[in-house]
Order: C-alpha cells, then sequence, then structure tokens
C-alpha cells in the first residue's frame, strides 16, 4: 500500500496580513511558515494505515526550496520519503497548475491512496484535490471525517450539512481529511533525528514532462483588499425603561435583525 500525501507550506494564520504593494498578493517576506493544518490530519491517518496495514507513506510538496521544509516536518512525523517539485514559480501556481503537477508526480510514484487535507489555509479554494483526481481519472471524497481501508477499495464518511454520508469506492482515489478524522501527533525527538537522514527528492517541472503551456493560468488575481473595518459598538446606558425600547429600534432600524 503506497499513500502518497500531498503537502502545502503555508504562512502561520497568527501572522500580521499587510498587503504588498499593487494589492494584488500579501506580504509574506518576514512571515513564519507552517506545514498546512489540514494536511497534518491527512498524514496522520497515511501514518495509521501503514501502522495497521503496511506499506509506505511518501509526502509531496510544490513550490520554491523553503517548501521542504514542511516536508522535512512530515518525515519528522514519520512519514518515509518526500518529494519537492522545486519552482519558485509555483509559488504564486493557480490550483489547476499545482494540481497539474501533483498529478505527474502521483502518477509517476504509482499511488495506491492521495490524501489531502480539505483545503490550504490562505487560499482556501479546496480546489486542487479535485483537479489532481481528474487528470488521473480516480474517484475523489472530500471532507472525510472517517477512513476505513479495504482489500482493493475504500470507505469513507465525509461531512454534509447536519448530519454524515457514507461513500465505498474503488483504491486508487484521492481523499481530503477534515479536523474530525484524527488528532495528528506532534514529532518525537526520535522522529526528528530520523528525518534528518531520510531523503527529499527533488524533481524540476522538465523532469516531469510538464511544458509551459500545461501551466498555463486559469485565474488572474485582480484584487486583495482587507475586510473593511468595523464601526465601534454602543452603550446605551441609563433607566432599563428607556433603553429597552431604544435598544429595540436600533436592532430593528439600523442592524435589521429583528
Amino acid at each position: 500500500m503506497k499513500t502518497v500525501v500531498c503537502v502545502k507550506y503555508v504562512p502561520d494564520t497568527a501572522m500580521n496580513v499587510k498587503l504588498a504593494p499593487g494589492g494584488k498578493s500579501v506580504q509574506l517576506a518576514d512571515a513564519a511558515f507552517v506545514v498546512n493544518p489540514y494536511d497534518e490530519f491527512a498524514v496522520e491517518e497515511a501514518l495509521r494505515i501503514k501502522e495497521k496495514s503496511g506499506g509506505e507513506v511518501l509526502v509531496v510538496g510544490a513550490g520554491s526550496e523553503k517548501a521542504g521544509a514542511g516536508l522535512r516536518t512530515c518525515l519528522a512525523m514519520g512519514a518515509d520519503s518526500a518529494v519537492l517539485v522545486q519552482d519558485d514559480s509555483l509559488e504564486n501556481a493557480d490550483s489547476f497548475a499545482t494540481g497539474t503537477v501533483l498529478a505527474a508526480v502521483c502518477r509517476e510514484l504509482g499511488a495506491d491512496l492521495i490524501l489531502f487535507g480539505r483545503h490550504s489555509i490562505g487560499v482556501d479554494n479546496g480546489q486542487v484535490p479535485a483537479v489532481v483526481a481528474q487528470l488521473l481519472d480516480v474517484p475523489q471524497v472530500s471532507v472525510v471525517v472517517k477512513l476505513e481501508i479495504r482489500e482493493g477499495g475504500f470507505r469513507a464518511e465525509r461531512e454534509i450539512e447536519g448530519a454524515r454520508e457514507i461513500v465505498e469506492g474503488s483504491l486508487p482515489a484521492v481523499l481530503t481529511a477534515q479536523k474530525d478524522l484524527n488528532t495528528p501527533r506532534y514529532a518525537s525527538l526520535k522522529g526528528i533525528m530520523a528525518a534528518k537522514r531520510k531523503t527529499i527528492a527533488i524533481r524540476s517541472l522538465d523532469s516531469l514532462g510538464l511544458a509551459p503551456q500545461d501551466l498555463q493560468p486559469r485565474l488572474v488575481t485582480e484584487e486583495i483588499s482587507l475586510p473593511a473595518a468595523r464601526p465601534p459598538g454602543r452603550i446605551l446606558t441609563g433607566d432599563v425603561a428607556e433603553t429597552v425600547p431604544e435598544l429595540v429600534r436600533l436592532l430593528h432600524e439600523e442592524a435589521k435583525i429583528i
């Protein structure tokens, strides 16, 4: 059983967001980066599958050289090896280009199961797993909260509004992990030391047989803006007999919630 987990290295959500000049991107020069939190659930699930049924766990990333640090974290958690498609252009690639690259790697690796987090922090569109599944012509199930691997197939529970949906299918397949799937482990000191000896294979776009036209963006960012500042709240003081009718009026006429 070969499980491939696609991992993204993302800015820490605790960062103070500032727009870059031109208003089309966010300033990331001084940002701290972490493994996408949802991808950690995918890595943990892959490790549990290996512990139960054997096989190997590979982590794959795409981006600049710094993305290798995120893969190293996954190796410290227990993944066996890693592949980084290293190209600075992939840092700002859209979902289709990123999915095209990851699909090419997964095809070469002969993955039995491909896991993602439900979406990556910062972009939040959740489109890359669907692109990979489409290009590989395999089933895809999103927001999985429970997973059982069977002989040649899987049984997954996924979140839908107010309930859970059970999906069964064959392998290979693409699944995306929701946070209720498991609790990711921390990397132990032993795991951190072992990760230093594990291999991160560096691949180029050329080595995957991808031409520039294969990676042409389908999405163009015209503008990014910060949320509008919220107006300050009001405090009503005085006698309750006067403030309650005033509160009701404000909720009805200004807030328009009653």
